[in-house]
């Protein structure tokens, strides 16, 4: 169990219930099965799947709500089209990405911003995740799943800041106000 807790799936779990315990509403998301998660990687031509992306599928892959909004990520919207534009924009910029074809692509953004794991290391439990845009170099941004999942987490407090700002000069609660707990 500590070997669980300390792994990549860990600290994948411990930043969700951190965002939980700040206040997201942990009904707001729902998780894929390994089965779907399984289907997402062949249709990507990808045989394994890191732990900590496993983890984070399990948790958000069905329906990130706050997490990635205005962005595609998850098991029903990251597809083989996703991974053919992610392609060719790599393709187009300059990159030191290793195994493009094996590449295992997380999310998509507006149609010229992709999040994606380099193929050649997909071995790891908890690898880089690069960010690449049109008309800009690729890079490595985050040091791993794990620290890419931290970062991209919505910020609980901000959100319920700006939502209490509404209500006191008379605004309309927005929708995504259902998905902060005490909202």
């Amino acid at each position: 169990m500590t070997n669980q807790l300390n792994g990549a799936s860990g600290r994948v779990r411990a930043i969700f219930d951190g965002v939980v315990s700040a206040g997201l509403r942990r009904g707001s998301v729902v998780g894929a099965s390994d089965g779907e998660i399984d289907r997402f990687a062949a249709e990507q031509g990808v045989v394994r799947v890191p732990a900590a992306v496993r983890e984070v599928l399990r948790i958000i892959g069905g329906q990130p709500g706050l997490w990635f909004a205005g962005t595609h990520f998850g098991v029903h919207v990251v597809d083989a089209g996703t991974k053919r534009a992610a392609t060719a924009t790599v393709d187009n910029v300059p990159h030191d990405i290793r195994d493009i074809p094996g590449m295992l692509v997380l999310s998509a953004h507006q149609g010229y911003a992709y999040q994606m794991i380099d193929g050649a290391v997909l071995d790891q439990d908890d690898p880089p995740v690069w960010d690449v845009s049109e008309g800009e170099e690729a890079r490595q941004a985050w040091s791993s799943v794990s620290a890419w999942f931290a970062a991209s987490a919505p910020n609980i407090p901000e959100l319920y800041e700006m939502l209490q700002l509404k209500r006191e000069i008379g605004r309309p609660v927005p929708s995504w106000a259902a998905d902060i707990e005490d909202s």
